[in-house]
């Protein structure tokens, strides 16, 4: 059964380029939330995802960060579900796919959330940082960041859950941010999800944590930050790493079956029938420039997905360039950019920097 969503125009949120689509513990894949087609009924599956009405794939600025859509993204609802997971093991995130000019950070935080992450109230969520890659080559300018690395693992991250953290239940919150226009205030795109986790095992850790609205401010070293000058260092974004967070290396992760979430109270396995894929690959990351842990990733599904970016900058209108015409969200010019500037009769081509342009709708 379908009901009418309707359109969401925010300053704080503007169509953009990504999210996740499924997560993989120990071999066992667990569908994300599907901004396609979730947000429009009025009785979506059981997920370990939170819900979110983003049906254009949009991020939160900086101006947004005080309210509670930088926790787990806009208007975001509890998953109905949770996923089981031993301290020490690893998760694998699968994004759609990435634009390779949407250079930055990828972060991962837990926060306990008592007896139900299911019912937890997201504004009482306290924070604790387990993996960060932010500036990891500051060799050529922009530099190779973590989530370039992401995409050169098929667009999928991985993380360890730390083996010294206490049982319990704990919200995880992954997030991408994307610095191509930081260089102007407000310019940062934060891609936020949240998932569902029973964390099982024998650890003691209760790391302290911070409230989401706390997380970070426009002003951040890391949040307005020019990468497209040298940068010696880079501090990423939010609380300083745990100290029992785990530096792993570069892995695929072979999805060897589907899980079903675990509802209510229960701590049973919630895998079920399973399908065949995929190879493992090993790369490992190369030293950082950035204050925080080498991080790496997995390999699973793939998908792709529309773009869009945020606006306060000139608009022009596109003539000449390449014969070809660039799509909507596409990119459209910059320094070095040999492709399309011209974009379709549906939109205008919008210059961020002089590094960066894209093709806005024009209504």
């Amino acid at each position: 059964m379908l009901q009418i969503v309707t359109p969401i125009f925010l300053a704080t949120l503007v169509a953009s380029h990504g999210h996740i689509s499924n997560i993989v513990i120990n071999g066992v894949s667990y569908d994300g939330w599907d901004i396609n087609s979730y947000p429009y009924s009025s009785d979506p599956p059981v997920v370990v995802a939170w819900g979110t009405p983003n049906t254009s794939n949009g991020f939160i600025s900086p101006d947004a960060y005080e309210t509670d859509d930088i926790i787990c993204h806009l208007n975001a609802t509890n998953a109905k579900g949770h996923a089981v997971v031993a301290a020490g093991d690893k998760i694998s995130l699968q994004w759609t796919t990435w634009p390779d000019s949407h250079h930055g950070p990828v972060i991962t935080y837990l926060a306990n959330c008592g007896d139900s992450c299911e019912s937890v109230d997201k504004t009482t969520l306290k924070f604790f940082k387990i993996d960060g890659v932010g500036l990891v080559d500051d060799t050529e300018v922009p530099g190779t960041w973590g989530d370039d690395q992401l995409i050169e693992n098929n667009n999928s991250w991985m993380v360890e859950i730390p083996p010294s953290i206490a049982p319990g239940n704990y919200v995880m919150r992954h997030e991408l941010i994307a610095l191509h226009s930081a260089g102007s205030e407000n310019g940062a795109q934060n891609y936020p999800q949240c998932f569902n986790l029973q964390i099982t095992g024998s650890g003691s850790d209760a790391p302290s944590g911070v409230l989401g609205t706390d997380l970070y401010s426009a002003t951040d070293t890391g949040i307005l930050v020019n990468i497209y000058a040298s940068l010696s260092t880079y501090v990423v974004p939010g609380p300083t790493l745990y100290s029992g967070a785990v530096s792993i290396s570069q892995a695929s992760s072979a999805i060897t079956a589907t899980g079903t979430p675990v509802t209510g109270s229960g701590s049973g396995g919630a895998s079920t029938t399973g399908a065949v894929t995929t190879t493992a690959t090993t790369t490992s990351s190369n030293g950082a420039s950035s204050t925080t842990s080498a991080t790496t990733r997995a390999s699973t599904t793939t998908s792709t997905t529309t773009s869009r970016s945020t606006t306060f900058t000139t608009t022009t209108s596109s003539s000449g360039g390449s014969a070809s015409t660039q799509s909507v969200y596409g990119q459209c010019g910059g320094s070095g950019w040999s492709g399309a500037t011209v974009c379709n009769s549906q939109a205008t081509c919008t210059a961020y920097n002089n590094y960066y342009s894209q093709c806005i709708p024009t209504s």
